[in-house]
């Protein structure tokens, strides 16, 4: 692949993750935006899958099991946190997994699976606070989306 082509991937990835977070935090969607984003994320995830790192195709995964949870799609929420969770065990992603943890509980609570939600809470706080070169930002930025599914957890 030419340089070219590596660059427009990594930019097009970026720039369709972002889009779909920018369509996460939306509080009111509609079915069409709902349905962007998801072609967002996966079009991220496509390029990256072309381009990217171990973690960039973890993270992807990740965010691809977030909007599926927000849909109130538990078996497709699941299916990707543990593919997410997976690329993170295999590669040794320590700086990762938190976050891997993180949908894997946020899948089971959706699933109402509330034992298994738990569990994976807990895991990701653990490895959150393993975590020594995070700034503050990053590590609240962390920390708030482990309360977010614990949130979901106590409904």
């Amino acid at each position: 692949m030419s340089e070219n082509d590596l660059e427009f991937h990594r930019k097009t990835a970026t720039r369709c993750f972002n889009e779909a977070w920018d369509y996460l935090d939306k509080k009111n969607r509609d079915s069409q935006e709902e349905r962007q984003m998801l072609h967002l994320a996966h079009a991220s995830s496509y390029h990256w899958g072309l381009v990217g790192t171990p973690t960039n195709q973890a993270v992807s995964d990740w965010q691809i099991s977030r909007i599926y949870a927000t849909l109130n799609q538990p078996n497709l929420a699941l299916h990707f946190a543990k593919s997410c969770l997976e690329t993170c065990e295999k590669n040794n992603l320590s700086d990762t997994i938190h976050t891997a943890y993180e949908g894997m509980a946020r899948a089971h609570a959706i699933g109402r699976d509330y034992k298994s939600a738990r569990e994976y809470v807990a895991k990701a706080r653990e490895q959150l606070a393993r975590l020594t070169g995070l700034d503050k930002e990053d590590a609240k930025i962390y920390s708030d989306q482990i309360h977010e599914t614990e949130e979901l957890i106590d409904r």
